[in-house]
This record gives structure tokens, sequence and C-alpha cells, in this order.
């Protein structure tokens, strides 16, 4: 039988792009965005090959800030794919978008577009941690934006908020996460402020301009989140990710779950048949490679690999942490035609040891271990690595 299907689709543009932002994403190019318009259809044309006979169950468009380009051009990429693949009825069509830049009529245009879950980089509830992150929005738009995709019939709306800037005191990521939770939104995902190499931020710390909150306060507002999330009723299903029940990210589980997903647009990356690959990153020569009729299917393909045997097994090992179920020992058999136990036995049986890691019927990470995902998943590596040289 075959397996379903997810496709990325990568917009990169944003009207500014933020200082901690390392993501594949262009400000100050809306000239590119008619050819780039044309250049995504052309690429999805191009894909049929590789779309036909799946049944695709999730269509994701991330960024940059896909809520920046026309409906009008979301709505030409969802028909493309659903006349040249098959559109489950009830797919997941998910798009990022910032508050205060969409008004009323441009919502009800992606909903008619297909757009059924909006990603409200909603961030922060205080205006100053707004401009510390180079975000435009102010919070009260946050609270608006919600309202609106209520208002014209989003079947699923979620918040994305960032903690761990520099100084942050507990109390004002609480007071966030409140703000958060009164506005009822479907999904809440929190991520960690990272300082990513070649970002402004990264230049500041570097500088000594920026001091990054010490990693026990980060944990601690952590844990701080687990408990007020859980209190206001929502479930925890991955590292950072919080749904009420039916609204968990079904798109963003393909990734999680070893899942074949299609890449579309520049930068995009994608994962078919055990093979990960990327597109050519900048929208200049995405366009170009899209452009020339390069050979298809993916005609903007950069470059492309199969992983080993043990980075396959880590990358499995480590996306499937991520989620708060774990998984069951055999399902790592099923994958790789080896028990678990004979791979990995003694370094699971350090981790569960020192409280990081539960063993039995599934394999997942303690409340504690969630803290210790990295980690864990270095150790596993380590482990395998070291398995292989000695048996060379």
């Amino acid at each position: 039988m075959t397996p379903p299907l997810a496709v990325y689709v990568h917009i990169p543009f944003c009207t500014v792009k933020c200082g901690y932002c390392d993501f594949n994403a262009y400000s100050g190019m809306d000239n590119l965005k008619e050819a780039y318009g044309a250049a995504l259809l052309a690429e999805v044309h191009a894909d049929t090959p590789l779309l036909t006979g799946r049944t695709i169950t999730s269509i994701g468009f991330g960024g940059g800030t896909p809520g920046e380009v026309p409906a009008s051009h979301i709505r030409a990429v969802i028909s493309a794919i659903r006349d040249n693949g098959s559109l489950a009825p009830h797919a997941e069509v998910t798009l990022e978008a910032n508050p205060g830049t969409l008004d009323g009529p441009a919502f009800e245009a992606l909903r008619a577009a297909g757009v059924t879950r909006l990603s409200l980089g909603a961030q922060s509830f205080h205006a100053d941690e707004l401009r510390f992150l180079d975000r435009i929005h102010s919070p009260e738009a946050t609270a608006a934006a919600v309202q609106t995709a209520r208002t014209v019939g989003f079947e699923s709306v979620g918040l994305d908020l960032i903690y761990g800037l520099p100084g942050q005191p507990l109390e004002a990521w609480t007071a966030s996460l409140n703000a958060a939770i009164r506005l009822s939104p479907d999904h809440i995902s929190i991520y960690a402020l990272t300082v990513e190499e070649g970002t402004p931020l990264a230049r500041r710390v570097r500088k000594g301009e920026i001091v990054p909150l010490d990693p026990d306060a980060v944990a601690d507002l952590y844990e701080a989140a687990t408990g007020l999330l859980g209190e206001a009723g929502y479930l925890q299903y991955e590292l950072s990710n919080w749904a009420r029940l039916g609204h968990h990210s079904r798109h963003n589980l393909v990734y999680w779950t070893d899942g074949d997903y299609l890449a579309i647009g520049a930068g995009a990356h994608g994962y078919l048949d055990g093979e990960r690959y990327e597109n050519a990153a900048h929208p200049r020569d995405y366009i170009a490679a899209v452009e020339r009729g390069a050979p298809a299917p993916r005609p903007a393909l950069a470059s492309a690999y199969r992983p080993d045997p043990v980075t396959a097994m880590a990358d499995w090992f480590s996306l499937r942490l991520r989620l708060v179920e774990g998984f069951e020992p055999p399902e790592f058999a099923d994958r790789f035609g080896v028990p678990l136990e004979d791979v990995a036995g003694p370094c699971l049986d350090e981790c569960a040891a020192a409280g990081v890691l539960e063993l039995g019927p599934r394999v997942r990470l303690t409340r504690a271990g969630r803290l210790l995902h990295g980690e864990v998943s270095a150790r596993f590596l380590a482990h395998l690595q070291n398995a292989r040289a000695h048996t060379r």
C-alpha cells in the first residue's frame, strides 16, 4: 500500500527579518513575489510523478511569512496540488501568518482559498519583548487576529510564543502565557530563544551587548508553561506543542513519525522514500532553476542524500522522542529490521537509570527528560557510532 504524503510549501518573504531568525527568509523582495508564485506552480506540475498515486493528507505553508503573499497565490498552489495529486477530503492545510498584517477580507480570502488552520506568530504579549524580537505587531493585534480568524470560520487557530529572552523574568513569561490562554486558541507552541550563528542576535551576543538567559532559568520557564497549559486544558503531545483535543498539527506529526513529505519552494526540505533533499535556497536561484526547465521532478533540487543506517536510526529515535507518547519498541524493529534493545540496550538502560527515559511498552522521555532531549539523542547517536566503530 502506498503511504500517504504531506506537502511543505516554503514562502521566503518577510516584511522584516527578525534578528534571531536563521530561517531561509528575506525582506525587501516584494518585486519577486509574482515570479515566485509562478515558479511554485511550475514546480508542483513538474513534481506530478511524485504526487501521482499518493493521498495528500496535509499541506503546510511555512517561511518566511506565507501570509505576506496574496491569497490568490495560496489558492493557486493548493489547486495545483489538488489537480496533480489526490488531496484527502479533510486534508489539513496550515498557513503561518503574523498578527497585524492581515485584515478581515484577507483572512476571508485565505479561508476561501482552502486554508483550514492558522498559526499566528504572537511570540509575546509584552510590547518591549516584541520590540526586542523585531516583531512589528502589538499584543492587541494578536488578540484582534484571533478574533477575526474565529469570525471568518477557521477550523483551528494556533499561537506561537517565544521564551527565554535575555533577562526575562518568570512573571513576564507567565503573563504572556495567560494572555494567550485567555484568547482560547486551539493550539499553542512555545519555543526557547536560540542564538543561531550568522544572525544579528548572535553578533550582539558575541559583542557582549546581550547576555543570554541562564539555562536553568530557561528550564524554569518551560516547566511553568507545562503547568499553566496543562491546568488550562491543553494536552502536551510534543516537546514544544500543546493542543485542545483534535487540534494537534497533523502536518508536523508527519515530520516526527518518519512520514514522507514533498518540498516545494526555495530552500524547502523534503523526505521521500528514505532520501532527504533540499531545493535551491535563494528565491532568485530557485526561480531561475524552475524557469530553466531543469529535469523533472524536483527541478530546483540543490542537494540530496540517503542517510546511512546509523544516522537514519538516530534521526528516527530523536524525532520520535519529541512526541510525549514516545514509541513502541517493535516500531523501531519494523523500520530497521533489528530490535532496539540489540542496537542500544546499554544506552537506553543508562538513560532510564538517570531518570530521563522511561522503558517498557513505550519508550518515552520522562517529564524531567523532556528538558534533556538533545542530550539523550546525542548519547544514542554516540552509542551507535561507537558500536559501529568496534565492529569494523
